[in-house]
Parts: C-alpha cells; sequence; structure tokens
C-alpha cells in the first residue's frame, strides 16, 4: 500500500515554506547557506572565465606569431607545429577556444547570419532543388535536380557551426537525394559541385553516406572518359550513360571541363581503396602533358578523340581558368611527394606562360592578364580570372625566395585590379568582364553580377600569406556592397547592370558554397581548414590532403571517424 506524502511532518516539512516563516532563524542559516554556495559558483565561472581568457590571449598570440614567420626565407612556417601542442581536434583545426579580434568576429558573424538567411530562403522556396529564384519564390532544377545548392552549401554548414541546418541537409541526402535521372549533365559541374560537395562534407563530418553517394554518381560520370585519347566528353547522360560533347563546340572537349576532376576523383579512390577514378583522371592528364607547349598554355578546346589542342582562345578566364588550379592543387592534395611533382612541374611551365600575357594600364598601372588567340593578344579580363592571385599566392611557397617574392607580388599587384573592378562601378560590384585601354585603366564589358566568388577567394588566400589586413577591409567592402544590392526578403540575388543595380531572379548555388565560406574564412584565424592539411576544390570545398607514395596512392584510405557536433564544433561557427 502506498504512503501519502505529507508536506507537514517527516523530510517533507523542509520544502514547506510555511516551515522556515514560523522559525526565522533556520530562514537566515538557509538564506546564508544560499548565498555562499551562489558565490562559489560564480567563483568558479569567474575562474573558468579567467583560464579561457588567458588562452584566448595565448592562441592569439600565437597566431600572429604565426603570420609573421609565415613566409621566412620563402618557406611557410607549417601551421601544424605550431598548433599541435595547443590543439587536439584532426578535423577542421584546432577548435578549443580559438578566438579573433572583435571586428573580424564581428564582421565574421554578419557573413555566417547572411549564410542563415540564404539558407533559410532555399529551404523556405526551393528545399531539394537545384537553385533558388529569390524575386518568384521557387525553385528551378539548373542541374537536373540533383540539389546542387543543397550539397554545395553542406560543408558551409559545417564549417560555420550551424549544426541543425547540417542534419537536416544530410537527411535529405540520405532519404531523398536520387542520381538515376534521364538527365544530360555537365561533367565538369557535377564533379565540382557534388561529388566535391559529398567528399568534403565526407572528410569533415565522417559519415559514410556522403561517400556512398560520391561513389553513386561518380560511376555515373566515368563513362565520358572512355574515349581513345583519354581526355573525357563534357556531357553525360546520367541513366543510360551516353557521353558526347556540345554541338557549339564543333565536337571538341573544353580545356577546363575535361581537367579539373582530378582532386575529386582522386580523393575517391583514396577513400574508396578502388583505383578506377584515379585511373580515369591521371590518365587524360598524362595526355594533357604530352601536348603542354613550351609556355604552358593550352587553347580551350580540345579533340577528344585525337588528343590535340584546335585552334581556340588561351586565356585563365572562362573555360580555361580551373585547369591550370589544379595542376597546383592536384600537387598539394598529394603532399608535394615525388609522385605528384609532375603536377608542380606543370603549373610551373604555365606560370611561366602567364607571365607573357601580364600587362599594366595607365594612368594607374593596374596590373592585368591578357587572352590570346594565335600571336594576337586582346587585352581582355574576366572576373573569374581573379582566382589568379590567390593561386599564385597558394604556389609561390613552392620557388626558392627570390622567384617566391616575385610571384607573391604578381599576386597582390592582380588582387588590386580585382579588387578595383568592384570599386569602379556604382554598386561597388565587379562586372562579368573587363577590358584595357591605353590612357583609360579598365571599363567593364559584359555588365552583370552573378555572386561570382574568385575575388573574395583570392583575397582570403592573400591575407593568409601576408596577414595584411588590407585585404580583410577590401572583402567586407565587397560583402557590404553584396548585402546592398543583392539581398532581398528571400534569398539574394545577382545584377543584370552593375551600373544602374537591376536585380535579376537567381541565387546561385556557388553563392553559398564558395562567396560566403571564403569572406567567412577571411574573417577567421588561418588553423581554420588549415593550408597544412586541407585543398579547396574549385568550388571552394576543402578535401583532405593525403600523402601519396608510388605504387601505393590508389590504394590510401582515409577513413575519417565520425565527429558528431558538440560543444567544441559548435564554438568554432559561433
Amino acid at each position: 500500500m502506498a504512503r501519502s506524502r505529507s508536506s507537514t511532518s517527516g523530510p517533507w516539512r523542509y520544502l514547506n515554506p510555511a516551515y522556515y516563516l514560523k522559525r526565522p532563524k533556520r530562514l537566515a542559516l538557509l538564506f546564508v547557506v544560499f548565498v555562499v554556495a551562489t558565490f562559489a559558483f560564480w567563483d568558479r565561472q569567474s575562474l573558468v572565465r579567467e583560464y579561457e581568457s588567458e588562452m584566448t590571449k595565448l592562441v592569439d598570440e600565437v597566431n600572429r606569431l604565426q603570420d609573421q614567420l609565415r613566409n621566412v626565407d620563402g618557406k611557410p612556417v607549417k601551421q601544424s607545429t605550431i598548433q599541435k601542442h595547443y590543439y587536439t581536434s584532426d578535423k577542421m583545426m584546432s577548435r578549443d577556444a580559438v578566438e579573433i579580434d572583435s571586428l573580424s568576429k564581428e564582421r565574421r558573424e554578419k557573413v555566417k547570419e547572411a549564410m542563415r538567411h540564404a539558407w533559410n530562403s532555399y529551404v523556405t522556396y526551393a528545399w531539394g532543388q537545384d537553385e533558388l529564384q529569390p524575386q518568384t519564390k521557387n525553385g528551378v532544377n539548373s542541374f537536373g535536380g540533383l540539389g546542387a545548392t543543397l550539397i554545395d552549401s553542406l560543408d558551409t554548414l559545417y564549417i560555420m557551426g550551424l549544426e541543425d541546418e547540417f542534419r537536416k541537409a544530410r537527411d535529405w541526402v540520405a532519404n531523398s537525394l536520387d542520381f538515376n535521372k534521364d538527365y544530360e549533365a555537365s561533367v565538369f559541374e557535377t564533379t565540382i559541385r557534388v561529388v566535391g560537395g559529398l567528399l568534403s562534407a565526407y572528410d569533415l563530418s565522417g559519415d559514410k553516406i556522403f561517400l556512398d553517394k560520391a561513389k553513386d554518381i561518380a560511376d555515373r560520370l566515368l563513362p565520358a572518359w572512355d574515349t581513345s585519347s583519354g581526355i573525357p566528353f563534357n556531357r553525360i547522360n546520367l541513366m543510360h550513360g551516353r557521353a558526347h560533347n556540345q554541338g557549339w563546340t564543333n565536337g571538341d572537349s573544353i580545356l577546363a571541363d575535361s581537367g579539373t576532376e582530378e582532386l575529386e576523383f582522386i580523393a575517391l579512390s583514396q577513400r574508396t581503396g578502388d583505383p578506377k577514378y584515379q585511373e580515369k583522371v591521371e590518365n587524360s592528364m598524362k595526355q594533357f602533358k604530352k601536348i603542354l607547349p613550351s609556355d604552358g598554355l593550352l587553347p580551350i578546346y580540345i579533340n577528344p578523340h585525337s588528343g590535340t589542342a584546335s585552334y581556340s582562345t588561351i586565356t585563365f578566364g572562362a573555360m580555361g581558368d580551373s585547369f591550370y588550379e589544379y595542376l597546383l592543387k592536384a600537387w598539394i592534395q598529394g603532399n608535394k611527394t615525388d609522385t605528384v611533382k609532375h603536377y608542380r612541374q606543370m603549373w610551373e611551365t604555365s606560370m611561366e606562360g602567364l607571365l607573357t600575357l601580364v600587362r599594366r594600364t595607365t594612368p594607374s598601372s593596374f596590373t592585368y592578364i591578357c587572352e590570346k588567340t594565335g600571336e594576337s593578344l586582346h587585352d581582355k579580363m574576366d572576373e573569374l580570372a581573379c582566382f589568379v592571385p590567390g593561386m599564385l599566392a597558394l604556389g609561390s611557397t613552392g620557388y626558392g625566395p627570390e622567384k617566391s617574392k616575385q610571384i607573391l607580388t604578381l599576386a597582390e599587384e592582380l588582387a588590386r585590379t580585382c579588387y578595383n573592378f568592384y570599386e569602379s562601378t556604382p554598386t561597388k560590384l565587379a562586372g562579368e568582364n573587363y577590358y584595357f585601354h591605353s590612357g583609360q585603366d579598365l571599363s567593364v564589358g559584359t555588365s552583370w553580377n552573378i555572386l561570382r566568388p574568385e575575388t573574395v577567394e583570392s583575397l582570403m588566400y592573400l591575407w593568409r600569406f601576408t596577414g595584411d589586413k588590407r585585404y580583410q577591409e577590401w572583402g567586407w567592402n565587397i560583402f557590404q556592397a553584396f548585402e546592398k544590392n543583392s539581398r532581398t526578403e528571400s534569398g539574394y540575388v545577382g545584377l543584370r547592370d552593375v551600373n544602374t543595380g537591376d536585380k535579376d531572379n537567381m541565387m546561385q548555388s556557388f553563392f553559398l558554397a564558395e562567396t560566403l565560406k571564403y569572406l567567412y574564412l577571411l574573417f577567421s584565424p588561418p588553423s581554420l581548414i588549415s593550408f597544412d592539411e586541407w585543398v579547396f576544390n574549385t568550388e571552394a570545398h576543402p578535401i583532405k590532403i593525403v600523402t601519396r607514395q608510388s605504387g601505393t596512392d590508389s590504394k590510401v584510405s582515409s577513413n575519417p571517424v565520425v565527429r558528431p557536433f558538440g560543444r567544441k564544433q559548435g564554438k568554432i561557427g559561433s
């Protein structure tokens, strides 16, 4: 038989307020005990705060010294060497109590809020579709319905510590993502956005669902490499595996589209232990090496049957750009061993060719990169080519001291030009390309802006390699211009004309994958996605560096331990 609990007898009387009202001395004693306990608690909290404050100062000093030492004798000090005594994370960074200066922290929060706004708008109006049209508040399947914005956003959400949003996106990937579509996909876009986005999410979180999905879509892309030269076709039907090229290229493959898959497919072989992905892209790279001219500059059209270059434009802008980027990054991805040194050698050859395309304007001496057709130079530069300053900064550390300084100086000069692409328009947003005329510096050509990331990408690299805060200031100005001109109540849009500010109706998936991620990292410690441990693909998806050794590299398996979000993971995105 259960006993009833009386509030007036036994131990329960101490929970009755009337007990203390009749006994004022005991009430006073209880109050004293409460006060002492409270002070003891807050004293402990004060000690914790004091400890965290001292750790913050220590970490800030380490980061400051790291910036000062980064280019001693042209050889950067490894970030991991400095960090290893303070941090235990083997994932994104040293995640314990890292702080930055208050202004950078405030700006980083603003960027994070922009990501929340962009993401929430996508969730509300275009969930599961490729891209959001903010003006009409609906989704559109620009890439065959592969959830491009969602997959492109996975690592950005993770890096910013937006854990609920990441989990929601992860569940969609696990339960709804289906690649069995009768759709003619771009091999290039699908690789950099979908394969790259899934691999990055896997490397960051350790969740195998991302690796399984990456393998599924990569298997559907592989038949594109079944050509007599090994140079892939650029389009393929995801359901039936039929590959071909666009009619407007006269059957040729595009340089950037055909030479920008190495990072993703090599990483996939490393993580699965299946060499077939790596073999495909390295076979095509052997052909590129055969036809690489002495100046290292290839035209944008390549015949996939003969494997030879067709007469066409040479450019570091559209259709050429990321071919050169991946020569450098494949070397970094393999941890710069002899097994991958041929990538570095090809890149250095191409950079000597790039130097022959460099010109300067009058009267302001803006440095720019020409395009070339045959022996003719064209004084035109795409905003897309503004990735070059970041690439040069990243590659400068592989040279000796004198050459390293030359390359880094060129990177800074080009970054100044790219920033002025923005500063020279009424909206302070860059057009798609620019022309250079004697005595007139630069003028905008194609005047739209579609939220591209290349300039802020380079600013992030240059800030990390030089420690010069002007790059943060330039990035902040660009971010404010996006906020002023591109933000709407239902997402972010591009501009049809940077002179008038007329808005378009598209939130490009790379705005979340690249532009906002690079801005966030611009105001974060360099140890967040350290260059010693990660390499970014051309869609800004960080991929873990895995050392490659001859005879074993295709069988290396990188199996990260699953790391669900926790207190420390959330703190970095705070």
